[in-house]
């Protein structure tokens, strides 16, 4: 009689105990999940700082691709005895050569473009000058 008392209530002890376990098991794994999705979060975090520091650099380095090729042409403009002396300027953007201003011939502004064209670095010229019988010439 003694062993189904103690059967009776070793029962409902285990029972009792795996009850009060089961909430525990599944904070641990709560827990766990939590701890790798914030592990995560602090991953991508780092990734995306490191992205975005890449980039910050190879902005930099295009802008100052961009101000030499500037440099260059506006000097090859500058020394050019048919064009020295007009209204142009330039803007250089990735690349692509813009220039702008007067000129006074429809050959200055051709001339203008094949310099700009043939600069080390030019992708693109974009010829937006305006010829004009009043355009500087000093």
């Amino acid at each position: 009689m003694k062993r189904k008392y103690s059967f009776k209530l070793a029962l409902p002890t285990v029972l009792l105990g795996l009850a009060i376990a089961v909430p525990a098991f599944a904070q641990d794994e709560s827990t766990h999940d939590a701890m790798h999705s914030a592990g995560a979060n602090i991953k991508q975090a780092g990734s995306d700082t490191a992205a975005a520091a890449e980039d910050v650099v190879t902005g930099t380095k295009r802008a100052v691709k961009d101000v030499t090729i500037t440099a260059k042409v506006k000097k090859a403009l500058h020394d050019d005895p048919a064009i020295g002396g007009s209204d142009i300027k330039v803007r250089t953007k990735t690349g692509v050569v813009t220039l702008s201003g007067q000129v006074s011939s429809r050959e200055a502004a051709d001339r203008a473009q094949e310099l700009a064209a043939h600069t080390n670095g030019v992708k693109r010229v974009d010829n937006q000058l305006m010829v004009t019988s009043a355009a500087r010439t000093d």
